[in-house]
C-alpha cells in the first residue's frame, strides 16, 4: 500500500519513470557483480558474530581486540580468505577438539593453532558445523524480527504519519537512555544514537557499554541491548513502539549489521556510497560490505535509511537535485538486489536549498514531492536544514518550521527533527524540546493539509520535478556509458571524487575463489533456518 495518502499529483511519464530505472540497473549491474565475487574482512567477522563468537582480548597491549578480529586476521595471515573464514575455523576447531569457537579464538591468540583450507571429509564436516552454528545466530535474528511484531501487534504504532525521528548522542550510553526517555514521552517515535566521532573508520567493532564517546556514542552490543531494552520499557509506558536506530556504516557495516538484528534494533543508516564519498573508504569494500549487511537488514525486518541528504551539503542542493534522484535510484536497486523489499526502504533526501534562493521553498516542495511519487511505498526519511542554518537561534527555528510543513505538505514517512542550534552547539535537551515542539505545532495544525495540497499541472513545483527527472536520467545514461566507479571517481556524487583503487580498508577485500563457502550468505540466499 502506498505512503502516501493521495493519487500522484506531478503526472509523471511512466516510460520516462521506467527508463531510469532501467538505466540504474544497468549502471549497478557491474557494482553487483563485483560485490557478489568478493568478500571482506568485515564480511566474515560478521559470519563468525552469527556463529557465535563475542568478547574480546582484554590483553593485548594497544587495548581490546575483539576475538573476531584475532581470528579472521590470523585466517588470513595462515591461509587467506579466499575460500571463506569458516572452513578453515570449524575444522581447526574439531581438530583442536575444543568446545567453543571463544575457547579457539584465546588459542588463536596464544599462537597455538595453525589454521589451513580444509579439503575432502574435513571440509564437508566443517562446512556442516559452520551452518549449524551460523543458523543458530540468524534463528535469533528471526525471533527478534518476530518479537518486534508482536510488540507493535500489542502497542500500536505510531498514530500518524511522518514518524518523528530524534537523535541522541551524548557518549554515555546512561545518558543516552535519559535523553531518549524524555523525547519519547515528548513526542518522538524513533530514537537513534548517532557514533562518536571516527567511529566508522574503525576496522574493529568495540566492547561493551561505553561512557567516553565524541560527539557521539560508541555503537556496540552491549550499547545496543541497554538502548533497545530501554526504550521497550518507555513504549509501555507511552502506549506506543518506540524504534531505536543505528549507523551500519563505514568499515565494520556488516557486524554491525549482524549486532543489530541480534539486539532487535529497528533502523540503520545505510547507504550504497555514504563510506565512500563521506569517509574515503575503498569503494569496492564499501560496495560488498553494503550488500551483505542489506541481506542481514532484510532477514531483520530493519528499515535502512540511504545518505543522500549528505550530498547536498558539499553541493548545490538545486544544481545537484537530480544526483539525489540517481542515487535513490541506485541504492532501490542495490537494495532490491539483496532482497529488501520496498517497506524496508527508506531513502534520504533532504531540505538544504539555500533560503536566499527566490522560490526556495517551492524548489523543496518539488524535490520532496519527486522523491515521494517516485517511491510511493518506500519509507522515506526527510532531513532537516543543517547547511545554511547560520546560529540565528530564531531564524533556525522558522526554517526549522518550514521543513516540517514540507514533510507534511508531501507525505514524507520519517521526520528528521532539526534543531534551531544547528551549528552552534550539541543540542541539549531544551533544545529538543523546543524542536519537538515545532515539529508537533505544525503536524497538529497542519498535518492533513497533503489531502488539500495540489501543485498546479503546468505550475512551478511540476515543471520543476520533472526537470529533475530529466536531469537525472540524462546522467544515469551518461554513468551506464562511463561506468558507476569512474563517476564516483570524478565526483559525480556531492563533489567528492574516490577512485576505486584508493580508500581506507582496500587491504581488507579479497576476491573469491571457485572454492568459497559462506553460510551466513547461503542461509540469507536461501531463507533456510538450518
Amino acid at each position: 500500500m502506498s505512503l502516501r495518502s493521495s493519487a500522484p499529483l506531478l503526472d509523471l511519464d511512466p516510460a520516462v519513470v521506467d527508463t531510469a530505472r532501467h538505466l540504474a540497473a544497468k549502471a549497478a549491474a557491474p557494482v553487483v557483480e563485483i560485490a557478489r565475487s568478493h568478500t571482506t574482512v568485515s564480511v566474515e567477522r560478521a559470519t563468525l558474530r552469527l556463529a557465535g563468537i563475542t568478547g574480546a582480548d582484554s590483553t593485548h597491549r594497544a587495548g581490546d581486540v575483539p576475538w573476531v578480529n584475532r581470528v579472521v586476521d590470523t585466517v588470513a595471515e595462515h591461509c587467506g580468505l579466499q575460500d571463506g573464514v569458516c572452513g578453515p575455523v570449524f575444522h581447526a576447531l574439531a581438530e583442536h577438539n575444543l568446545g567453543s569457537l571463544t575457547e579457539l579464538a584465546e588459542a588463536t591468540a596464544a599462537g597455538q593453532v595453525s589454521y589451513r583450507v580444509p579439503t575432502g571429509r574435513d571440509a564437508t564436516r566443517a562446512a556442516k558445523a559452520a551452518r549449524t552454528a551460523v543458523a543458530k545466530g540468524l534463528r535469533l535474528v528471526d525471533r527478534n524480527r518476530a518479537q518486534r511484531d508482536k510488540m507493535i501487534a500489542r502497542l500500536g504504532d505510531p498514530p500518524r504519519r511522518p514518524w518523528i525521528y530524534l537523535i541522541v548522542a551524548t557518549g554515555d550510553i546512561d545518558e543516552d537512555v535519559v535523553q531518549a526517555a524524555n523525547a519519547a514521552r515528548a513526542g518522538a517515535d524513533i530514537i537513534a544514537v548517532i557514533r562518536s566521532t571516527g567511529q566508522s573508520l574503525l576496522d574493529y567493532v568495540p566492547e561493551g557499554a561505553t561512557h567516553h564517546g565524541f560527539a557521539g556514542t560508541y555503537a556496540t552490543q552491549e550499547n545496543f541491548r541497554i538502548m533497545r531494552a530501554a526504550m521497550d520499557e518507555v513504549s509501555k509506558e507511552v502506549g506506543r513502539y518506540v524504534r531505536v536506530t543505528n549507523y551500519a556504516s563505514g568499515l565494520c557495516m556488516p557486524e554491525i549489521a549482524v549486532l543489530a538484528g541480534m539486539q532487535r534494533l529497528d533502523m540503520m543508516l545505510n547507504d550504497s556510497m555514504y563510506g565512500i564519498l563521506f569517509r574515503d573508504i575503498n569503494p569496492i569494500r564499501t560496495f560488498v560490505d553494503q550488500r551483505f549487511s542489506r541481506q542481514v537488514h532484510a532477514r531483520a525486518g530493519i528499515i535502512i535509511n540511504t545518505g543522500e541528504d549528505n550530498y547536498l551539503t558539499t553541493a548545490d542542493a538545486v544544481d545537484a537535485a537530480h544526483t539525489v534522484t540517481v542515487s535513490q535510484l541506485l541504492n532501490e536497486h542495490f537494495a532490491h538486489e539483496a532482497g529488501l523489499p520496498d517497506e524496508l526502504l527508506g531513502l534520504g533526501h533532504a531540505f538544504e536549498i539555500n533560503p536566499k534562493v527566490p522560490e526556495s521553498f517551492r524548489l523543496e516542495l518539488a524535490h520532496a514531492l519527486l522523491a515521494r511519487e517516485l517511491f510511493p511505498d518506500a519509507p522515506l526519511k526527510w532531513m532537516p536544514p543543517t547547511k545554511h542554518m547560520t546560529g540565528d537561534v530564531f531564524n533556525g527555528y522558522l526554517l526549522d518550521g518550514f521543513f516540517n510543513l514540507a514533510g507534511a505538505l508531501t507525505g514524507q514517512s520519517i521526520l528528521l527533527v532539526g534543531m534551531m542550534t544547528e551549528a552552534v552547539v550539541t543540542p541539549f535537551l531544551s533544545d529538543r524540546d523546543l524542536a519537538l515542539a515545532n515539529v508537533r505545532y505544525v503536524l497538529d495544525a497542519a498535518g492533513g493539509l497533503v489531502e488539500d495540497f495540489r501543485p498546479a499541472p503546468d505550475g512551478f513545483i511540476a515543471k520543476r520535478a520533472h526537470q529533475v527527472l530529466g536531469e537525472a536520467v540524462d546522467l544515469l545514461g551518461r554513468i551506464v556509458d562511463d561506468g558507476l566507479l569512474n563517476a564516483i571517481a570524478e565526483g559525480t556524487f556531492g563533489l567528492m571524487k574516490r577512485p576505486p583503487d584508493q580508500g581506507k580498508g582496500a587491504a581488507g577485500v579479497v576476491a573469491k575463489s571457485d572454492d568459497y563457502r559462506n553460510p551466513a550468505t547461503d542461509l540469507l540466499d536461501e531463507g533456510a533456518t538450518r
